[in-house]
């Protein structure tokens, strides 16, 4: 079990650490830490209780990940943090555990990129391949679909949902839920329309993304009630499975309302 671990480093002797693991100078692995294959902590990278970390992560310098949960109810109680594989942590990223409130962990997929300053709050679930640029930041309960691009210095408001594929520009100010496959923009952020961009980059079709935006426009047009335009949506729209996605998301139970276009 092949590791370089700096001697400088504090390991408490509880944490599990896997083969070919790097270990820098002045680290801190607190107990009941778990750390995969291949991982590589920076110098002064600090994990925290009951964290579980992947293979082939990258933690850099002065991240705290695993850190109590900033909420004042938390007493100290064994929540957990748990981490997918090949995830990158760059400079000062924090990521709060869960609450026994919440769901008691919180969870990161794989393969999520998290840029300097950026922080994932207690009980939030960030899916796969999503990407936080810099000083993003996540509030408590928070849902992140898969492949969800975050602009630098946005925030999402606690109990916000991002459905998968979505776009969230620069110093937005997330207040209400985003559709899947949405752009939004502003503070506060508001609808832009969808996230064409990321679309094509994901190699969506040209076919794909006409029918879903023309699901989209009727979505949010003008016309009707809300209830009205989603049932004309199910209707026109049936064989179009993001259309379908869109709208069970708008129609899920939900503490947060969805985000509109702006009037």
């Amino acid at each position: 079990m092949a590791q370089n671990i700096h001697p400088t480093a504090i390991i408490d002797e509880s944490a599990e650490i896997g083969d070919n693991v790097e270990i820098g100078a002045y680290c801190i692995i607190e107990g009941n830490v778990k750390i995969g294959a291949g991982t590589r902590l920076r110098n002064h990278a600090q994990i925290r209780n009951y964290t579980t970390l992947g293979e082939d992560c990258y933690v850099d310098s002065f991240a705290v990940i695993g850190g109590a949960p900033q909420d004042l109810s938390y007493k100290n109680e064994p929540t957990t943090l748990v981490i997918g594989n090949r995830c990158t942590m760059r400079e000062y990223v924090t990521m709060s555990r869960g609450t026994p409130n919440g769901k008691g962990v919180t969870v990161v997929g794989d393969d999520c990129y998290f840029m300097a300053n950026s922080h994932v709050g207690h009980d939030c679930v960030v899916g796969n391949n999503v990407i936080m640029a810099n000083s993003v930041a996540l509030a408590g309960h928070v849902t992140i679909g898969e492949r969800v691009i975050l602009g630098g210095l946005s925030a999402v408001h606690q109990y916000c949902r991002v459905g998968r594929h979505a776009f969230v520009g620069g110093l937005a100010a997330v207040v209400a839920d985003v559709i899947p496959y949405g752009s939004v923009v502003g503070v506060h952020a508001h609808l832009a329309g969808l996230n064409i961009v990321g679309l094509k980059r994901r190699g969506f079709s040209r076919v794909q993304i006409h029918e879903m935006r023309s699901a989209y426009r009727m979505l949010f047009s003008n016309e009707g009630t809300m209830q009205e335009r989603i049932e004309d949506v199910l209707e026109r729209f049936s064989n179009i499975p993001e259309a379908i996605e869109i709208v069970e998301f708008v129609r899920a139970e939900s503490s947060r309302p969805i985000c509109l276009p702006r009037d």
